[in-house]
């Protein structure tokens, strides 16, 4: 109560102090044509871009009432957030895991993907002027980790001689403030932005049965200043940097004893960049980036001694150039750089290393008014897998002022990375072992001189390289536009091939597996998105969004060919033989995704009323049966309706208030779904400085 006493009353005064100071009306827009940037790495009008791409703007995301990242691409169509099981939040797209989405801050990389995903719940959107997505195989620009799309996240940007900033407080249901200060200026050639925000929630329950939360109570704190400097109107020096500390209690219950600890956070970037115009039709840009994220976590037990200590500590330094050519009907990017990344963690003998070189090139051609041609390519250079080409090609088609046709086809890749390649564990409570690519054959032969090794799995070769994932993407799709509607669609088709997964290697003496991860499996996505925009007039806006979805394994849909996977019956136990038509698909897709939204603005009293709908069919998310595949007999989660509702009220030009809830009919499925905590009601206020 104090803390939100202090925010209420430290917000009021900036209020009263600004008070006569003039603003803009947060209702006033203009209609300018939406840019992005992240699928061409120059600005393109999102309409004339042959690639599926998607822009959520800052007024939308302001109008949502939500505060992390997470939160607002969860309500895009095509995007399903995902937990891991440390429970991370991380994005798929096209049917693809989240490790297959690259997350870019101002055109950097984020790291730490502990356990593969990246968690978006790390990003406040408090200063936030849009995020960019695009979907499909994005390594002809971006390398490894681009596999299924990019997100770009592209913070507030000082663009007048004006001094500006809001001050947002936000208390929610289960204890859960958020408070953010940020500020824009620009005076002459020197202008920059602060942006910091305060987090912290008691998490939520939903067994009340275990002792632990389901998501412990945590709190986090991040500070952005970013710099700008114009020499002059050909050359100006950009300089940002990011702290982000989180802390969050650590629980644990083994063989009836309770332990207690702490988890922490810490990440921190950098960004140096210098961009220089030599002409009218040569651009160049110079970056340095390098960034750090720690984590640290320990458990005591109930007398205070330790019981178990780990850590994760990645660096990532990365020196680029890239420079545009523009000519009259074409312009010519290329790049290149490298990477230097280093990790040392828990369960690691020592540090890793991972160096790679790349150098990418892409053509965008308007060889008429009608036609937009963008080819590209890309190769990475790395010292612990094969060298990777990836080429991309796509095309635009403009039948007629109101309607387009776009198609694109292009390679992705995703690289080992260091826990599939150097992981060293062994559960001490259970016994099982996991052990990367390329330390697995020399733990093996020491485990087996120790005599632990019962017998080991035939046909096990370590002798080649663990080759990267890679994919081939198509998109085929339309965008048509006109008056108050639009319309966009698009079908997608990727096939991945050299899946890296767990295999058993060997079994110990006491009974428990060895795993390793291999080159597996190959699997493909398929499916369409559609995008429906209707204004009726500038105060009432419709939209709808539905994705089909398809995703499956090659090689089981082999193994049903040649009749060898079996399913039990669970009432007679009685085993038959699966056909083709019962098996649903990969784990944790859903066939139909949908989003309806309305918007709409009393413009008398100025308040606007949003609401969005969401649906997601059901899914598996275990192999109930035991027979390694998701099949039609497996218990699945039930399809499901989530609710979001905000109304925002605006005074005097100087001063906003919003509530609102999430999931608001209070959905819950503890034994199934732990990232839906129920409903969440919501207060939020925001003064303009």
């Amino acid at each position: 109560m104090k803390k939100r006493i202090f925010f209420m009353l430290f917000f009021y005064s900036i209020y009263v102090t600004y008070s006569q100071e003039k603003v803009t009306d947060s209702l006033q827009s203009k209609a300018l044509e939406e840019v992005i940037v992240t699928a061409t790495r120059t600005e393109r009008s999102l309409s004339s871009l042959p690639l599926p791409s998607a822009i959520i703007t800052a007024d939308a995301i302001s109008k949502a009432g939500v505060t992390r990242l997470s939160d607002i691409i969860a309500e895009q169509t095509g995007l399903i957030t995902i937990p891991d099981f440390g429970g991370a939040e991380g994005i798929q797209m096209q049917g693809l895991d989240a490790a297959y989405t690259l997350i870019l801050l101002d055109g950097v990389p984020l790291i730490g993907r502990s356990a593969g995903t990246l968690d978006l719940s790390r990003i406040s959107v408090g200063n936030i002027s849009s995020i960019e997505i695009v979907k499909g195989a994005s390594s002809s620009l971006y390398g490894s980790d681009a596999l299924a799309g990019v997100i770009n996240i592209i913070t507030k940007k000082p663009k007048e001689d004006v001094f500006s900033g809001t001050g947002t407080y936000r208390y929610a249901t289960f204890e859960t403030q958020d408070a953010n200060l940020d500020f824009v200026w620009k005076k002459k050639a020197f202008s920059g932005s602060v942006f910091t925000n305060y987090f912290a929630t008691d998490g939520y329950d939903l067994n009340e049965a275990t002792p632990e939360k389901t998501v412990e109570a945590y709190q986090n704190v991040t500070i952005q200043p970013k710099f700008y400097y114009d020499f002059s109107k050909r050359l100006q020096l950009v300089l940002g940097t990011r702290f982000y500390h989180q802390e969050q209690d650590y629980k644990a219950t083994i063989d009836s004893e309770r332990y207690k600890g702490l988890s922490k956070i810490m990440e921190w970037d950098t960004q140096i960049k210098v961009s220089q115009k030599w002409n009218a039709s040569i651009d160049s840009e110079y970056e340095l980036y390098a960034t750090n994220y720690k984590t640290d976590e320990f458990l005591n037990d109930s007398q205070g001694f330790a019981f178990e200590n780990s850590f994760y500590n990645q660096w990532v330094f990365r020196p680029e150039i890239r420079t545009t050519f523009s000519f009259p009907k074409s312009k010519i990017t290329t790049g290149l750089g490298l990477n230097h990344e280093t990790l040392d963690r828990t369960y690691f003998a020592s540090e890793v290393v991972f160096n790679s070189q790349y150098v990418y090139l892409q053509y965008d051609y308007n060889p008429s008014k009608k036609w937009n041609i963008l080819t590209g390519f890309r190769l990475d250079n790395h010292n612990q897998y094969q060298s990777q080409w990836s080429p991309k090609i796509a095309a635009n088609y403009k039948l007629n002022t109101h309607l387009s046709l776009k198609s694109s086809i292009g390679y992705g890749y995703k690289a080992p990375d260091f826990r599939q390649l150097y992981f060293d564990f062994t559960n001490s409570a259970i016994g099982y072992a996991v052990f990367g690519y390329n330390v697995a054959e020399e733990r093996l032969n020491a485990l087996d001189n120790q005599g632990q090794v019962l017998f080991r799995t035939n046909g096990i070769d370590f002798s080649s390289e663990l080759k990267p994932e890679s994919s081939v993407n198509l998109n085929l799709g339309s965008f048509y536009e006109k008056h108050n509607f639009k319309w966009d669609t698009n079908v997608f088709y990727n096939a991945i091939s050299n899946l890296i997964d767990t295999k058993v290697i060997a079994q110990k003496t006491n009974g428990q597996n060895v795993f390793s991860y291999f080159n597996i499996d190959e699997i493909f996505t398929y499916g369409f998105e559609n995008n429906f925009h209707y204004s009726f007039h500038s105060n009432l806006k419709f939209s709808l969004g539905y994705q089909y979805l398809i995703a499956k394994d090659k090689t089981v849909l082999q193994e049903l060919d040649s009749g060898t996977v079996f399913a039990r019956d669970a009432n007679t136990l009685e085993s038959f033989q699966l056909k083709k038509t019962d098996y649903f698909g990969l784990f944790n897709r859903s066939k139909h995704t949908a989003n309806f939204k309305v918007l709409y603005t009393i413009s008398k009293l100025k308040t606007t009323f949003n609401l969005r709908v969401f649906y997601r069919s059901k899914y598996g998310i275990v192999d109930s049966n035991n027979n390694q595949i998701l099949d039609q007999y497996d218990v699945f989660v039930k399809d499901y309706f989530l609710t979001n509702l905000s109304i925002t009220k605006t005074f005097n030009q100087k001063m906003s208030v919003q509530i609102g809830s999430n999931n608001l009919f209070n959905f819950k499925n503890p034994d199934q779904i732990s990232a839906i905590s129920g409903r969440q009601l919501f207060a939020r206020i925001q003064f303009n400085l």
